[in-house]
């Protein structure tokens, strides 16, 4: 069990490096291409926006498929587009390998946690949501930093085809490890309005959509913010990016101990704690290490509030539902990352970089606002 979970969790590591990989690489890219970065920061948006419109139509024509063959298809397209990655000659190239990659995305985020779930008891599931999550820390950690340094020192096209390396592993480690585990069945999208007749569920998919939005708005320019607005050098920044990552672990690790304490409560520290890293992000910046400390904060908070945010799906969606409720999920998730990374943009464009906190910070507290008086709401599950 804890092998399989392993792999799935190493899988994780490899999609989530592959997502976030630009933002650690958004200046060069730039250069390379002749390009601003909110053009750059495209390469981000346009990834989200299409995860987003393919989850569920995807999720939906591969319900019935087996989830061991189905992951397997799902890595092995993702290295091959990783390669063509490695091999663009032109923006236009690259953006339609990222769009590939984001078809293979779109479905794994849809099943990879549910797959965790049913491979272990039902005392070990937020032990297990909690081992998948831990990947997307460990990508920040190890995965955008490495592939980081490697840009810088051979060139960002390397990157790519160090994450296809890694990925072409991965499918052989869970070609042997991962059983065989059938689907729930097929789920057709005139079942589709059941679930959104959920109050509770479409109150995760609106905090889906409003806090990473409010996250990568400053997330998604994260490295040009601390080279031209805290002045911190290559090395710094790469360092800095690391310990974001390392502190998602303590995300993962509160969720595991506390969130089924006081569920309501977790969400609400979360959400706060995210809220008050953006506001202070510009503040901060002119110490490095106020940096540090607000960075900690932002990781594990956002951490905190995924992992959350994918328990809840699960234990509030039917179970034939699962997987198409997740694939809503990661769908609204990445509209959000989508939007978050244009905002950014154009927050870069028309107010300066500098501002990018303030005003994910301002859309962090409207999401909170519109839970606390109840226009949305999220019940304590008893």
């Amino acid at each position: 069990m804890w092998f399989t979970l392993i792999g799935l969790t190493f899988c994780t590591f490899i999609f989530n490096t592959s997502e976030f990989i630009p933002v650690g690489l958004l200046t060069d890219i730039a250069k390379d291409f002749n390009l601003t970065e909110a053009g750059a920061g495209m390469l981000i948006s346009v990834y989200a926006w299409m995860v987003m419109l393919l989850s569920l139509p995807l999720m939906v024509m591969t319900s019935k498929m087996e989830l061991k063959r189905l992951m397997l298809i799902l890595v092995g397209l993702f290295t091959v587009f990783q390669v063509c990655s490695f091999l663009s000659t032109s923006y236009a190239m690259l953006m339609f390998s990222r769009i590939g990659v984001a078809c293979t995305h779109a479905i794994f985020w849809s099943i990879v946690s549910p797959l965790a779930v049913k491979l272990v008891p039902q005392r070990f599931h937020a032990v297990a949501l909690s081992t998948i999550v831990t990947g997307s820390s460990i990508a920040m950690i190890l995965g955008m930093p490495l592939g980081r340094l490697i840009g810088l020192m051979l060139g960002w096209r390397m990157t790519f085809l160090s994450i296809g390396i890694f990925s072409f592993i991965s499918l052989i480690y869970i070609s042997f490890t991962l059983p065989k585990v059938q689907s729930d069945g097929k789920f057709s999208m005139s079942q589709v309005p059941v679930l959104l007749k959920n109050k509770a569920l479409v109150t995760i998919y609106i905090l889906a959509l409003t806090i990473p939005m409010a996250h990568y708005t400053g997330y998604g320019y994260i490295e040009p913010f601390l080279l031209k607005v805290a002045n911190l050098g290559e090395s710094a920044i790469t360092t800095l990016l690391m310990i974001f990552g390392i502190a998602g672990f303590g995300g993962s690790i509160l969720f595991a101990k506390y969130y089924n304490k006081n569920t309501t409560v977790f969400n609400y520290i979360s959400m706060i704690a995210l809220t008050v890293s953006l506001l202070l992000f510009k503040l901060s910046s002119q110490d490095i290490s106020t940096t540090l400390i607000v960075l900690i904060v932002w990781g594990i908070s956002m951490t905190a509030f995924n992992v959350a945010m994918q328990a809840e799906i699960i234990e509030r969606s039917p179970k034939a539902g699962t997987a198409v409720s997740m694939s809503i999920f990661s769908g609204i998730y990445n509209l959000g990352i989508g939007c978050g990374t244009f905002v950014g943009g154009e927050v870069c464009l028309y107010l300066g970089i500098p501002f990018i906190g303030y005003i994910g910070a301002i859309i962090a507290i409207l999401a909170i606002v519109l839970l606390k008086t109840g226009v949305l709401s999220l019940p304590a599950r008893k």
